[in-house]
C-alpha cells in the first residue's frame, strides 16, 4: 500500500456514482464543482467521516462508549487515510460564555500572563497595592467598635474538589477544635462528610476572640498561626458583620481593599473565583422588558394590553382581582386604555405598590368577600418566578417578555471589580480584548517590561503573539477577543478553527474545510491561502472544497466532481494540476480556468463550475450573471 497517496476505490455516498480517485498526501487539495455535483459528500460524507470512523474504532472499548458508533460510509475501499479534522461551517458555539477569546485559547495565556506580571490597584482608588504586614493586619480588625465578636479562620482549602478528610485529620492532630466549611461550622471530632465531586471551602478556625484593648498580641500571634497554615491568607469573622479577608500579598492601605494572590482562575468569567457576582460572568443578565409586558397601550385590560405568563386578563381570574384593586386605589378601571391611566397607576402595575395594601374583593358561590394585601408588581413577580421555578417550559414563558441589558456593576467586562484593578501596560484583560487583533498585537509588542518580567513572560507573550499572528493572518485582524462566538459568521467562525488548528502544530493529520475564502474579501485571500500552505508544510494534507479561482491556481492537485447536479452529477470530471484541468475536455472548469470560456461574472471565473452543461434552461454562473 502506497504511503504517499489517498486511493479511494468505489465511493456511492448520496448521488457519488462508485467513483475512484487517487490524491496525492501532504498537499494542497482542492475540490471543486457547481453545488450539488457531490464534491461535499466525497470530502466530507465519505473521506472525512471514513478517517473519522477508523480514528474512533482505534480507540479502547470504554472510550468508544462515550462517542457512539459511526456508521461507515459506503465506499468499497479507502487507503492511505490519516486521522480526519472537519473545519466546516455549522461549528459556531452558541453557548454565551464562547468568546473569540476562549475558543481560540488566546485568553488562557491572556490570564496566565496578568496572572504572573500583572500590577495590582485598589478598585476604589486606584493606587497601586502591595503586601501587608501583619501588623496592619491587626490595625484594621482592631478599628472594629470595642466588644465586638470575630473568629480568626485560615482557608486552608478554596473551591477545590474533594471530601477534603486529610485537612480535617490535619487540623486535628494541630490541635484545632472547629472548622467552617463551605460556610457551616463543624466540630472536628464529628463525621464530616463532603461529596466528592463538588468544591468546597474549608476554614480552620484559629481562635475567637472579642475587640478590646488586651486582645492585640494574642490576635497577632492567631493571624499568624493562619498564615503559617494557608501560606499568607487570613479570613475574620465578625460576628454580625462583613467578613474580612487579609493577604500578605496585596492590599490597599487606605480603603483596606484584599486582593487574593494573583491566579489564572482570578481572570476567568468562568470561573466564581473571578466571574461579576451580578451577572456571574457573562456582562450581562435577563430582565423583565416593560415594553414586552405592555406592547400597545392604546388597549385596556380589559382587550388585552398585559402580554405577560400568569397575568392575562380573564373573568374571574386571581389576575382579575388585582387589576380591580388596583383600580380602586389609582382611579382607573379594567376598561381605561394603559395610555390614560395615571402614572403612578401603571407604575404600581409593574412595579408594586411599594408595601402599602389593596383592598381585593372575591367573589365565589358562597357569597362574596373582601380582604387586604400587597401587590409585588408584575415585573418584580416574573423575575422572581424566573429564579425560583424549575420548570424550563416556566423559563421560556418568561423569557419572552425578557431582554438581556448590561450588567450595571461591571458594564459587560464580566469580572470582579478586583480582577478588573490588575494591569499589564496599564490596561487590564478586559480592555485588552476589547481592542483589536491588529491593535492586540501592536500593544504586546509595543509592550516594556523589566528584565524579570521578561523572564517570567517572554514565553507566555510568544504564544499570544503567534496565536494573534495566526488570526491576522486568516484575514480576522478587525475581530475583539471579547466579541461573543455566537454572533460570528460562518466564514468567521471557520477561519479562527483554522488559526487554532495552525497554533496546535499538529502533523500527520487530514484536514477537511468547506470553503474557508467565504466572507473573506479578495485582498485577503492571499492571507488564507498563506496560511492553508503552512498547514500543509507541517506535514498535514488538506483537502478544500472551493470554488475560488486564486485557491484552485495555488493547489497542488484538482480534483472536479461533476458535470451537473444531483442525478447529473456525481462523476470524475477531472483530476490533477491546474495545468491538467485546464486540459480536460469535460472539465467546465478547466475551460474557465484557461480562458476558452469566459463569464460576465466579475468575481473569480471558477465560480462559473455552477453552469450546468446537461441542464435545458439558459446557463449562468452562481453568482446569478447570465453568461
Amino acid at each position: 500500500m502506497s504511503t504517499d497517496k489517498i486511493v479511494i476505490k468505489g465511493a456511492r455516498e448520496h448521488n457519488l456514482k462508485n467513483v475512484d480517485v487517487t490524491i496525492p498526501r501532504d498537499k494542497l487539495i482542492v475540490m471543486t464543482g457547481l453545488s450539488g455535483s457531490g464534491k461535499s459528500s466525497l470530502a466530507f460524507d465519505t473521506i472525512y467521516a471514513d478517517g473519522q470512523r477508523r480514528y474512533m474504532e482505534s480507540l479502547s472499548s470504554y472510550a468508544r462508549q462515550f462517542l457512539g458508533q459511526m456508521e461507515k460510509p459506503d465506499v468499497d475501499e479507502i487507503q492511505g487515510l490519516s486521522p480526519a479534522i472537519s473545519i466546516d461551517q455549522k461549528t459556531t458555539s452558541r453557548n454565551p460564555r464562547s468568546t473569540v477569546g476562549t475558543v481560540t485559547e488566546i485568553y488562557d495565556y491572556l490570564r496566565l500572563m496578568y496572572a504572573r506580571i500583572g500590577i495590582p490597584h485598589c478598585p476604589v482608588c486606584g493606587r497601586v497595592i502591595s503586601q501587608q504586614t501583619v501588623d496592619q493586619m491587626v490595625d484594621e480588625v482592631l478599628r472594629l467598635p470595642e466588644g465586638t465578636r470575630f473568629q480568626v479562620l485560615a482557608p486552608v482549602v478554596r473551591g477545590r474538589k474533594g471530601t477534603q478528610q486529610k485537612e480535617f485529620e490535619a487540623a486535628r492532630r494541630s490541635g484545632f477544635a472547629r472548622v467552617r466549611v463551605d460556610g457551616n461550622m463543624y466540630e472536628l471530632d464529628e463525621e464530616i462528610a463532603l461529596e466528592k465531586n463538588k468544591k468546597h471551602t474549608v476554614e480552620i478556625v484559629v481562635d475567637r476572640l472579642v475587640v478590646n484593648d488586651e486582645v492585640r498580641s494574642r490576635l497577632a500571634d492567631s493571624i499568624e498561626t493562619a498564615i503559617g497554615l494557608t501560606g499568607g491568607l487570613v479570613g475574620i469573622d465578625v460576628i454580625g458583620g462583613d467578613e474580612m479577608l487579609f493577604s500578605q500579598s496585596y492590599a490597599c492601605p487606605e480603603h483596606g481593599i484584599s486582593i487574593d494572590e494573583l491566579a489564572p482562575r482570578m481572570f476567568s468569567f468562568n470561573n466564581p473565583f473571578g466571574a461579576c457576582e451580578t451577572c456571574t460572568g457573562l456582562g450581562t443578565f435577563m430582565k423583565v422588558d416593560p415594553a414586552l409586558v405592555i406592547p400597545n397601550r392604546s388597549l385596556s385590560i380589559r382587550e388585552g394590553a398585559i402580554k405577560a405568563s400568569g397575568w392575562y386578563y380573564a373573568d374571574g381570574s386571581v389576575s382579575e382581582m388585582y387589576y380591580k384593586g388596583l383600580g380602586k386605589k389609582y382611579g382607573f378601571t379594567l376598561d381605561t386604555k394603559i395610555k390614560d391611566m395615571p402614572p403612578e397607576g401603571v407604575h404600581a402595575l409593574l412595579y408594586g405598590t411599594g408595601g402599602e395594601k389593596l383592598e381585593m374583593t372575591r367573589e365565589t358561590d358562597r357569597g362574596t368577600g373582601t380582604y387586604s394585601t400587597e401587590f409585588e408588581g408584575i415585573i418584580n413577580n416574573l423575575e422572581r418566578r424566573f429564579r425560583e421555578t424549575n420548570s424550563e417550559w416556566m423559563k421560556e414563558e418568561i423569557q419572552g417578555v425578557m431582554t438581556g441589558v448590561e450588567c450595571p456593576d461591571c458594564h459587560g467586562d464580566r469580572l470582579k471589580p478586583t480582577s478588573l484593578a490588575v494591569t499589564v501596560g496599564g490596561v487590564n484583560i478586559s480592555k485588552f480584548t476589547q481592542m483589536s487583533v491588529r491593535e492586540e498585537l501592536d500593544f504586546i509588542n509595543g509592550l516594556q517590561l523589566t528584565e524579570r518580567e521578561h523572564m517570567i513572560a517572554d514565553g507566555i507573550l510568544k504564544e499570544i503573539r503567534e496565536r494573534l499572528g495566526f488570526l491576522q493572518n486568516v484575514g480576522l485582524d478587525y475581530l475583539t477577543l471579547a466579541r461573543n462566538a455566537a454572533t460570528l459568521s460562518g466564514g468567521e467562525s471557520q477561519r479562527i478553527r483554522l488559526a487554532t488548528q495552525i497554533g496546535s502544530a499538529l502533523t500527520g493529520v487530514l484536514y477537511v474545510l468547506d470553503e474557508p475564502s467565504i466572507g473573506l474579501h479578495q485582498r485577503d485571500n492571499s492571507k488564507l491561502i498563506a496560511t492553508l500552505k503552512r498547514l500543509r508544510d507541517l506535514g498535514n494534507t488538506l483537502i478544500v472544497v472551493e470554488h475560488d479561482e486564486e485557491t484552485m491556481r495555488e493547489a497542488d492537485w484538482i480534483v472536479d466532481i461533476g458535470p451537473g447536479a444531483g442525478i447529473h452529477g456525481g462523476e470524475l470530471v477531472a483530476e490533477g494540476t491546474v495545468e491538467d484541468i485546464c486540459k480536460a475536455p469535460r472539465s467546465i472548469t478547466g475551460k474557465y480556468l484557461s480562458g476558452r470560456k469566459k463569464s460576465r461574472c466579475r468575481n473569480t471565473a471558477a465560480r462559473a463550475t455552477a453552469i450546468s452543461s446537461r441542464s435545458k434552461a439558459p446557463r449562468r454562473t452562481i453568482c446569478g450573471m447570465w453568461t
